[in-house]
């Protein structure tokens, strides 16, 4: 594909950080390994910045077949109906994935793991199967440090999902329609020490009201993923969790040029997430008959991420509009785009667009990018503003660029 954009290309280790210069293009590097993540020997100790995950979830039955062709004893313990003996062996399997995530992080790296506890009827029992509280336990004797997770609502709108005697009381369970998001951190908090350093971190901020969305505790705006992918046994394997978790667990706890890892990969979200982020990625995926489907999502990724962009700069040029309309100008300018800010923290805030992907070997791509700012975001905002013409100004950005799509 022929960049768009006046560049130059950069070529970056897989695991060095980005430069940071003006007008340049970047570029991230892709690998996925098909191979139990059981043992990530590809990967060298403390080498990667974040893992985000969601790995099979015990005890909820589409992943009997993938616990049970590892330890036969899974399926036998099922059989007889004994729940908790046959969850406990399932997370025994799980444990030596989280060893090694311990082993690959790097100190101050961030662990972020999307789990679902279980509800299931064994030999007549109903019972949850609280799979969260065993991954945390878990991950504490490995040395993790437990900071507050995130609940995201992942309601149903089936009309029978109410559970037990329905009306009547003592026989009815609660509808589960939620799932967490497990925030651990290897050692203490990370430190951005030379000035290159600093410069990406900068570069790599949030928006001020982003911050205070994404950092609250509960998600309601995340919604399920509807599976589109076309083989039903694969579909059936894959439990994509939505590409927007893991976009914003991926910026809200990595920088620009960092090495995230997904060692349960599936379809691919997270190393998508990561692409559309300017992030390094490399993934796990036991499942050989998942090998097709990533690559064939990743057609439409460079539009989906523009579109994801766009939609960022998009709602805080408009929370800009609303809060000049109600409480006057912000205090700070964005250097790059030249509108306004709530913090200094947000001045060198910069979204890459990504121009370009390219197949650079088997089960690996890279991704260009440039550090020239979206030109349709590039104006005297104040201006706008103050002569009236904000919601003028809005109209014309509501027009996403190219056509409308999603990855799942």
């Amino acid at each position: 594909m022929v960049l768009k954009h006046p560049v130059v290309r950069v070529i970056i280790n897989l695991f060095d950080g980005i430069p940071r210069v003006k007008g340049q293009a970047v570029k991230t590097e892709h690998h996925t390994v098909f191979s139990d993540s059981k043992e990530m020997s590809a990967l060298s100790e403390e080498s990667v910045d974040l893992v985000v995950t969601s790995p099979p979830y015990p005890m909820i039955e589409m992943w009997d077949d993938i616990f049970s062709a590892q330890d036969s004893g899974i399926k036998k313990q099922i059989q007889k109906g004994n729940g908790a003996d046959a969850c406990e062996a399932m997370h025994r399997l799980l444990d030596q994935t989280w060893k090694e995530v311990y082993r690959v992080l790097k100190p101050g790296g961030f662990a972020c793991i999307n789990i679902g506890d279980a509800t299931r009827t064994m030999e007549g029992d109903f019972a949850l199967y609280p799979n969260h509280a065993r991954i945390l336990s878990y991950l504490h004797t490995l040395g993790f440090s437990s900071l507050p997770c995130i609940l995201w609502r992942k309601q149903t709108n089936a009309p029978n999902k109410f559970m037990g005697s329905g009306m009547l009381p003592t026989g009815a369970y609660v509808t589960l329609e939620h799932e967490y998001i497990l925030i651990v951190r290897k050692g203490p908090k990370r430190v951005f020490k030379t000035g290159d350093e600093k410069a990406v971190r900068r570069q790599s901020a949030l928006f001020w009201e982003e911050r205070n969305t994404w950092f609250s505790d509960i998600w309601f705006d995340i919604k399920g993923t509807v599976q589109t992918v076309k083989d039903k046994n694969t579909r059936k394997r894959s439990g994509a969790f939505p590409f927007n978790l893991a976009y914003r667990l991926i910026n809200m706890y990595s920088v620009k040029g960092d090495m995230v890892l997904d060692p349960f990969l599936g379809t691919g979200t997270t190393a998508m997430a990561a692409m559309a982020s300017g992030r390094n990625s490399v993934g796990y995926e036991i499942d050989p008959g998942l090998k097709g489907v990533s690559t064939g999502l990743k057609t439409d990724l460079i539009s989906v991420s523009r579109q994801i962009i766009h939609q960022r700069l998009f709602n805080h040029v408009d929370f800009v509009r609303q809060r000049f309309e109600t409480r006057g100008n912000l205090k700070h300018i964005n250097l790059n785009y030249g509108f306004p800010v709530m913090t200094a923290q947000e001045k060198e805030l910069l979204i890459n667009d990504p121009l370009d992907i390219l197949n650079t070997g088997e089960n690996r791509f890279e991704v260009n990018y440039a550090t020239i700012p979206q030109k349709e975001f590039c104006k005297d905002w104040e201006a706008f503003f103050n002569h009236g013409n904000g919601s003028q100004a809005m109209e014309k950005l509501k027009k996403k660029p190219g056509k409308q799509r999603t990855l799942f």
